[in-house]
């Protein structure tokens, strides 16, 4: 039986040889692939170190545990390179856990208990709620729904480079609009790529990944004002004081927000975000979705973490708190220039003639790890995230050794 063979390939009735990738689409195999945070496991193997010797200061995982210095368990490790929450979620998520009653059975297609819960918690309808494996998920969900190959879309560098990257995956052309020197958006660059390149959405992150500024409601509304879908990701927004745009979907037929559990509820690992939707666009995402795309694990423990809000506010007071140390305490570093930040995490420029990669290996060497940026908007620049008390302390005598 002959095998079938790519109409590329087929010259004069002669096949080539069939490989894999000729079934690829031709911009996928293009494509570079994402570089996500490294695992403890990855870690402590290149490093030559045992993962309790390592603090992780670059992507804001659950920091809390005594300095490795002291013989940390392993679940006690600091990662602070990805920005998920130190304190983990609060002990109802795993009281849950250990009460599944039938895991066997395919979650709920709609999430209904879980919408619930999240419009008791935003005050705003479940009709506007959809919830996914994650707010990354619900990026690539409205990305398939949203644009066809050829389309554009704005991008506000330097940001969370998911967008860039879901828009390479679906085919869409990325037109980007760079930040001001203080990380603002270019409100009238902005306005000016609308009108002369008609891209379909902008995706938009306050407080922004990774300095952690936010967008002021002025210029979100001037950017609403134009014919385009805005996508306001909060990740972030608990560490701001601010209040969540999610009601604004209801006034607004252009804008989409975003939220998840991973930042506010430590729940980064069981992939759970959800967003608010205005009814004349969520009705196609309903249809768009993989039916179960929530798990039966991530719907109890994001109901779980939602009924004790007590908890979710004293954690977040104490990062908020924390983060304001770190940053003074940042200042006083002779080669880092510190910016403000609304965020669980600040950003730093390297200075003094002093190299960020070079920094960022030295800090491994020494079992802590920070975020180092390699694009063109953040060469010499690292994130710190925001973990306990005890991990600044331990980053900080770091720091001071290599002065």
């Amino acid at each position: 039986m002959a095998s079938a063979v790519p109409a590329e390939q087929q010259i004069e009735g002669s096949p080539k040889q069939v490989t894999g990738d000729s079934f690829i689409r031709l911009h996928l195999r293009k494509l570079s692939p994402y570089q996500p945070i490294l695992p403890f496991e990855v870690l402590s193997t290149r490093l030559g170190r045992k993962p309790e010797d390592i603090i992780k200061l670059d992507a804001n995982e659950n920091p809390y545990g005594p300095p490795p210095r002291l013989g940390r368990k392993p679940e006690d490790i600091i990662k602070l390179d990805a920005n998920e929450n130190p304190y983990g979620p609060p002990p109802e998520v795993v009281e849950a856990l250990g009460t599944i009653r039938f895991p066997y059975v395919y979650p709920d297609p709609e999430t209904r208990r879980l919408r619930a819960a999240l419009a008791e918690d935003s005050g705003l309808e479940s009709d506007y709620i959809l919830a996914g494996c994650g707010a990354d998920e619900l990026i690539d969900l409205i990305m398939r729904c949203v644009l066809d190959p050829g389309d554009k879309i704005v991008d506000c560098p330097p940001t969370f480079t998911m967008y860039e990257f879901d828009a390479a995956v679906n085919g869409a052309l990325v037109i980007k609009v760079p930040r001001l020197p203080d990380f603002s958006l270019d409100v009238s660059g902005i306005a000016e790529v609308v009108k002369e390149e008609m891209p379909k959405c902008i995706f938009l992150t306050s407080p922004n990944n990774p300095d952690g500024s936010i967008i002021d409601d002025e210029d979100l509304l001037k950017i609403l004002s134009m014919p385009i879908l805005v996508v306001l990701d909060e990740a972030y927004i608990e560490f701001s004081g601010l209040k969540s745009r999610m009601d604004w979907v209801k006034k607004h037929e252009n804008l989409i927000v975003l939220r998840t559990f991973s930042k506010r509820a430590g729940l980064a690992g069981l992939r759970v975000g959800y967003g608010a939707f205005p009814l004349s666009i969520i009705q196609y995402l309903w249809r768009a979705k993989q039916p179960y795309n929530v798990s039966v694990t991530a719907e109890i423990s994001a109901c779980a973490a939602l009924s004790n809000p007590n908890y979710l506010e004293k954690v977040k007071n104490s990062l908020v708190q924390e983060r304001e140390r770190l940053f003074s305490l940042l200042k006083k570093v002779p080669y880092l220039k510190p910016f403000p930040s609304y965020s669980n995490f600040i950003l730093c420029e390297v200075t003094s003639g002093k190299d960020a990669k070079r920094l960022k290996e030295e800090l491994a060497q020494m079992g802590v790890m920070i975020r180092h940026y390699n694009n063109k908007e953040l060469k010499g620049y690292v994130r710190v995230s925001v973990g306990k008390p005890e991990h600044t302390d331990a980053l900080m005598q770091c720091l001071k050794l290599l002065q």
